[in-house]
């Protein structure tokens, strides 16, 4: 049964390690880009269409990397690039501000005083409903309580209440929208 096996079948190099190596950059380079500026960020989760669309990407990607590679070895120095330029720009990041800006995306304030910012709710193609489910996770059932709202560059939503010198939670302004 495992007379024909060969090992080395399994770990030897199909295509040259220089050429794994530079598809992996070009298409980690491409997949950088298209996350971080054509993508939205999501409002804390994600949904079905986006989990598919990931599924598919990975899987197109998958043949611009790998070519007509196929030993072990050869998806061993596909991954080992992946993570390269991946544990890179997290040291660049961590090391160098202006990197870190270009990697990251900023907050985006999509409440401030109790007050819905629309402009960059629609940016982020963020709905007024979506908005309300979050503040209502958070505790908040009035957008009148909300001093700012924030859309955090991983995705994530932080909320600051509005509150006194006592730390309780103060009367709206007269100006703000129930």
């Amino acid at each position: 049964m495992f007379a024909d096996f060969a090992l080395d079948e399994v770990f030897k190099l199909t295509m040259s390690p220089w050429q794994l190596a530079l598809r992996g950059s070009v298409m980690f380079w491409f997949l950088f880009l298209v996350f971080r500026f054509v993508l939205r960020r999501d409002i804390g989760s994600m949904g079905i269409t986006d989990f598919l669309f990931v599924v598919l990407l990975g899987d197109a990607a998958q043949n611009g990397m790998i070519g007509d590679a196929t030993s072990a070895s050869d998806c061993i120095v596909l991954i080992s690039t992946l993570v390269f330029w991946n544990a890179l720009l997290d040291i660049l990041s961590w090391r160098f501000p202006a990197v870190e800006k270009l990697v990251v995306s900023g907050k985006l304030t999509l409440v401030r005083d109790g007050r819905m910012l629309r402009r960059n709710m629609r940016r982020e193609y963020i709905s007024v409903e979506e908005v309300k489910s979050k503040l209502r996770e958070h505790g908040i059932d009035d957008l009148a309580d909300v001093k700012r709202m924030y859309l955090e560059g991983d995705g994530e939503i932080s909320v600051i209440k509005r509150k006194d010198a006592r730390g309780e939670v103060m009367e709206p302004p007269p100006n703000a929208r129930r």
